[in-house]
Parts: C-alpha cells; structure tokens; sequence
C-alpha cells in the first residue's frame, strides 16, 4: 500500500529493550513463625508474636504480597511472620505461608523454620505452661464422622479414617475414596525429623518456665492426673491439628487414639492447635517444589490450658478458659524457642550445610 512503512524497518529503528540485572535472592537463615497477634507488634497486650518481635528487635518491616502482616526482620539475620489477628480465622495461614515461599526475593532452601503457638494440653501428659517439641504433626480434619448419638454401641466415637469402616482402624480400602486405597496415600501424619527435634529438646529440656499462683490453684483441681499438677515443664510430644476447637474428655481420648494410629504407635498427643496441620502441608508442597527443606521444620507448642475440664468441673465451663494460661504459654514459647534460635544464628557457617541432632535411621 502507498505510504506505507515496511515492518522490517519499522523493527530496526526501535532502541533494545534494557535488560535488568538478576538480583539474587537472599539466603534465609531462621525464620519464627507465629499464628495471631490480638493487637500491635509491639508495645500492647501480646500475643505469640509480641515476645519474639520485641524481645528479638525485628524491626524491619517486608511487604509480601499475598501475606497479610509484613515479614519482620532484625540485623542478625532472623525473620519472624505471624499470619493475623483474633479477627482473621478465615485468612488461611497455608495460602499466606505459600505466598511468602514463592516470594522470588527470598531463598528458603537451607532455612531453618520455628513454628511456634498456643495449645490445649492433655492433663494425662503435662500442666498448663509446659512446652512440646513435636516429632509428628498429625491432621485432625480430614476424616470420617457420624454423629455419636448414632454410632454402634461398641463404637468408642463416631469419628474415624477415610477408607477404614470403624475408629482406631487404619485405612484398608473399603468403599475405596477417589482410587486412594492404603494408609499412606491417605496418611493424617507429617514426620518432622527426629534428630532436629531431640537436639532442640536436648538444649531447652532444663529451661525454666515461670508459674504463678494463678496456676498453681488451678494445678490443685486435676487430682489424679499428677502430669497436670506438675508446675510448667519442657517435653516432646505430638501436635494434633484441627480447625474444629474442641474440648472434653471423650474428644481428647479420641485425639489420644489418633494420633497413636497415625504415628505407628511411636508418637504421643500432647498438644492441640487450629493450625499446625495447615502449615505442615504447606510445608510438604514447598518441599515437593524443591523451595524447602522438610529436615528443618521445627514445632514447638506451649500449653493455655487443658483439653478437657478438670474431675467434676463441666466441660462447657472449662472450654476456651485459657486466662492464667495464656501469658505463661506465650512467655514459654519464647523462652523455649529463642536458645534453639540463637544456636542456629551463631553457628550458621556449621548448620547452613549440616542439619543438627542424632543421626537419623
């Protein structure tokens, strides 16, 4: 056509696109993640994440997209992130920690990972303020239920395994789910590794908790359960995720049963939370994707209180009555939490390449 200009030279005379230089992304040593902050970071009431942000100086602020609190960072090297507020059960803490592990400014590949939180305890294992490093987290949420008005009378409860016809049975195919017919296809369990976990009790098993008299009153009710009368102590054990807050004697005998099943006999229930399983699966996917390393997942849960009432006390007057409880657990996860923190940073060149503990099986 008249006038036109050919498209050859059209692209000869455009000027080339500057290329940007790669920015490496930045090695991450320890990062402490916490689930709810009731207020501000710093300088109010605190929550799991108040101790660590002040007591830590995380005073850098970072944007993430996708996450709704900033990621907090201090001169040393140590990160901490904590997913909301009490308003925010909705905001999904695995979609926001997925968020933060695609983030391309950040290399997670050799991070050691601290996720910390407030629990129910099983009084038959320990007290109010003790703190459990985990060697499983099992998931509550994914199963089976009928009504417990409405199960067979030798039925101990009406919840139980996806592919299993009765409780306490692991899944052998019955009425097979979606074409997944064993227990491992449909396994409730994440392994954390048991050397991380045993050095990191190892270090924190003498660490002093503080009691108060506020607990100690409360210790004097659990007759018969001498674990729960004990004064605030460190242990391993088990975290069972659910997001269902539950609570009574029958349930935490159900979580006992649980958690015994799928762990292979070998692990214990002793704490419950709202969002240790979300996490872990979190966790495994960015592990398939080569962004994490499961080896150096670390969980540590501090008990608020009880996960059924004490001898004689109604459970619909014990559910959510964490108030002495709180403050203690809050003030252990610290405590508990930061020697095993502070070990990791120290000795980085060593623990970079080299994951700590017993070796592995």
């Amino acid at each position: 056509m008249a006038g036109s200009v050919p498209c050859a030279a059209a692209s000869a005379a455009e000027p080339p696109v500057p290329q940007l230089p790669k920015i490496a992304p930045i090695p991450v040593k320890v990062v402490v993640v916490a689930n709810f902050e009731p207020g501000e970071d710093k300088g109010d009431a605190p929550g799991e994440f108040q101790l660590w942000a002040e007591r830590e100086h995380l005073d850098e602020k970072i944007a993430v997209r996708g996450v709704l609190h900033p990621l907090l960072r201090n001169k040393d090297g140590l990160y901490g992130i904590v997913w909301g507020n009490a308003g925010s059960l909705l905001s999904g803490v695995g979609e926001q920690l997925t968020a933060l592990l695609l983030d391309p400014r950040f290399d997670f590949s050799k991070t050691y990972w601290l996720f910390t939180g407030i629990s129910g305890v099983d009084p038959q294992v320990a007290s109010v303020g003790s703190a459990a490093w985990s060697r499983w987290v099992v998931s509550g949420d994914t199963l089976r239920e009928f009504d417990d008005r409405e199960v067979a009378k030798n039925w101990p409860y009406g919840l139980f395994a996806i592919g299993a016809k009765a409780p306490n049975q692991l899944p052998d195919n019955p009425d097979s789910f979606a074409g997944m017919t064993d227990a491992g296809a449909l396994s409730m369990a994440v392994t954390l590794d048991q050397g991380l976990a045993q050095w990191a009790f190892d270090m924190t098993k003498a660490v002093p908790i503080p009691d108060n008299a506020d607990l100690a009153r409360a210790r004097a009710a659990w007759t018969g359960y001498p674990n729960a009368q004990k004064p605030p102590f460190v242990l391993m054990g088990e975290t069972l995720g659910s997001v269902r807050y539950w609570h009574g004697p029958a349930r935490t005998q159900w979580a006992r049963d649980w958690v015994r099943l799928w762990t292979g006999g070998k692990g214990r229930f002793v704490m419950t939370n709202m969002e240790s399983q979300s996490m872990a699966g979190a966790m495994l996917n960015g592990a398939a994707q080569g962004l994490v390393d499961p080896r150096r997942v670390l969980v540590l849960r501090t008990a608020s209180n009880p996960s059924m009432p004490p001898p004689g006390v109604d459970a619909l007057n014990s559910v959510g009555d964490e108030g002495p409880g709180q403050l203690v657990a809050y003030e252990a996860n610290y405590r508990v939490g930061a020697p095993v923190v502070h070990e990791l940073l120290a000795g980085w060149a060593k623990y970079r390449d080299t994951v700590p503990g017993a070796p592995r099986p």
